[in-house]
Formats: structure tokens, C-alpha cells, sequence
């Protein structure tokens, strides 16, 4: 995953959903939609109460591999980034319970555990903090495997980890590889995967004798959408699932080009991520199995549009995105 930095302020997306999918807070305001269809015919549920949420049965030969203190605690506390990038974790209509398929996929873990799952929220760099001080089990949330994060912690693997190129509707561009993007303005969220590709892309570019992309760097989403809408950027860079979820909900961009998030020579993948050798990682990697074959996992993807990133099975420790070359 990408590493995604937001506020906890729910900003989802444009101002169409705003409107209908947020409902902040002026009392003269409408209420907030309790769902939206996407033009794939896809139906988001946006309020707190989830009823239709997928939940599954303990598995009692996995969950007795968990590390006594866990398993005596009866709860998975996870963390993730705090802000609003639907559908993968953002507010639900209450502007408070956080919702997605990230909080989703939270519980179908916990439960094949038997255990509460409990979702904390923070920025970006204080979910790792969280998970080195053993505050959080797990930070879920989008979070691509890296090599050098592979140093200090264990990931198991659950998703394809793809980037999209996000423009204004019928731009008339494509981005189809590094060269399309020479000269262009380009948002980007600090800190992330997606802002390492384009800085690489950047280099190659220059090193070619071509003009190198201008990055500018957005917090909140309502922020980049902003900025998309009103032409102050060519396209946002982001992760492709927030970009399916966007253009398709409101009709107000296209996607425009999807790269791995990795690179062009790895496929990314989104992975658990827990404390390097706290006992977790083989528990929650064989309960993401479970559901796998159970398809209880395909059918959270499905709830919210993700099916094409699908896994066939959840890996430990995989190759990562690559450690950037010493200078």
C-alpha cells in the first residue's frame, strides 16, 4: 500500500460525495446518503452500522497458535491511517466509525482468531510507531511491502498493491509509462510508494534530457480533488482502488494509467504488517488463508469493488518494493 497520510476530518472524495456521503456537520445541511451506487453497479454501504458487514466463525487450531498475552487479552488492536480513502478505510456517515474494506478485513482475521478487532486511527508515521511500541498488533491499512520494511517488521499478504493515474474527466491523456508524465504537474501524497515512483521516474526522465514532473503534495483528499477539478494539477497519483472508487462514484475523472506499486519490475502486494517476530504474522497469515479459500475474503473485495485485486493466497514476507541505491 501504499502509505496514505490523511487527517481524521472525513473528506472522501469530491463535492458530490461529499454532499451525499459525509454529511459535515452545518445543521442547515441535508443528511448524509446512507449509500451510493457506483456506476458499476457497485452499492457502498457509508453508514456506522455496517449490517452487512462479513463476519466468520473462530478457527480453534489457529487461533491456539496466537501468543498467550493475545489471546488472553480476547482483542486485535489495529491501526491505520486516519483520514478518508474510500473504499479502503474513511469515515462512515457519523463522521466518527471508521469503515472499508481495510476495517473489514480487520475483523475477518480477528474473528477466524477469535477475537474483537479494535481500530485505532492515527497519521501515517505514528501507525509504525504504534506498532514498535506494541500499542497496535497490526497496522492494516494499504501498506505496501518494502524491503526495508521487511527489516523491522513481518507482513502477510492480502492484496495486489496498484497505483492509478487520476485526471479530469476527458482529459484526453494517458499515462502509459514515465515519459508521459515529463513536464506535467502531478499530486502525490508525502511519504508514500507513489511519490517514490514518480521521484524515479523523475531521474530517469532528467537523465534522458526530458522535463521532469512537478510533484505536489497533498494531505487530505477533498484537498487533491480540489485541485484536480480546478486544473491546478494534470493528475493525482494515488492508489487504485481510492481512484475506481472516485471516478466511478461521481463521474468527475477517468482513470488514466495503473502501474504496480513497486515498480516495473515487481508486482506490489499489501500485506499485514505486524512487529518483526512478536508471534503474530503465522496466525494471521494462515487466517487470511482461511477466509481465502472459505471465500469469505472474495466477498469483502467484492462489497467494495476490489476484485481485481485479489490474491490467491496470503505470503509472508514477500518481495518487496525495492531499497532505493545509496547515493
Amino acid at each position: 500500500m501504499s502509505a496514505i497520510r490523511s487527517t481524521r476530518r472525513l473528506t472522501v472524495v469530491a463535492s458530490a460525495l461529499l454532499a451525499l456521503a459525509l454529511g459535515v456537520t452545518a445543521c442547515s445541511e441535508p443528511a448524509a446518503q446512507e449509500t451510493i451506487t457506483a456506476s458499476d453497479g457497485t452499492t457502498y454501504d457509508l453508514s456506522p452500522e455496517q449490517a452487512g458487514r462479513i463476519h466468520v466463525d473462530k478457527v480453534d487450531e489457529i487461533a491456539a497458535k496466537l501468543p498467550q498475552a493475545v489471546r488472553d487479552r480476547g482483542v486485535l488492536v489495529g491501526t491505520g491511517s486516519s483520514g478518508a480513502t474510500p473504499p479502503l478505510g474513511f469515515y462512515a456517515t457519523d463522521d466518527t466509525t471508521p469503515i472499508g474494506s481495510e476495517i473489514d478485513l480487520g475483523w475477518l482475521v480477528a474473528d477466524t482468531l477469535g477475537l474483537k478487532y479494535e481500530r485505532q486511527n492515527a497519521d501515517w508515521s505514528q501507525n509504525f510507531v504504534k506498532i514498535d511500541s506494541g500499542e497496535s498488533d497490526v497496522f492494516i491499512s494499504n501498506v505496501t511491502v518494502t524491503e526495508e520494511r521487511k527489516d523491522k517488521y513481518d507482513f502477510a499478504t492480502y492484496r495486489l498493491d496498484n497505483l492509478a493515474f487520476e485526471a479530469k474527466k476527458d482529459s484526453g491523456w494517458k499515462v502509459d509509462g514515465r515519459k508521459d508524465v515529463a513536464g506535467k504537474k502531478i499530486g502525490v501524497g508525502s511519504g508514500t510508494n507513489q511519490e517514490q515512483l514518480l521521484v524515479d521516474w523523475n531521474e530517469q526522465n532528467v537523465a534522458e534530457g526530458l522535463a521532469p514532473a512537478e510533484i505536489a503534495y497533498y494531505q487530505n483528499t477533498s484537498d487533491y480533488y480540489l485541485a484536480l477539478g480546478s486544473g491546478r494539477i494534470d493528475a493525482y497519483l494515488g492508489p487504485n482502488p481510492s481512484a475506481v472508487y472516485h471516478s466511478s462514484s461521481t463521474g468527475e475523472s477517468d482513470v488514466i494509467g495503473t502501474f504496480s506499486g513497486a515498480g516495473d519490475a515487481l508486482q506490489g502486494e499489501i500485506g499485514v504488517l505486524t512487529k518483526k517476530d512478536n508471534g503474530l504474522i503465522g496466525p494471521i497469515n494462515e487466517a487470511l488463508n482461511h477466509v481465502i479459500e472459505t471465500g469469505d475474503y472474495a466477498k469483502v473485495l467484492e462489497k467494495w469493488g476490489l476484485q481485481s485485486e485479489a490474491v490467491p493466497e496470503s505470503v509472508i514476507n514477500p518481495p518487496g518494493l525495492p531499497r532505493k541505491p545509496a547515493a
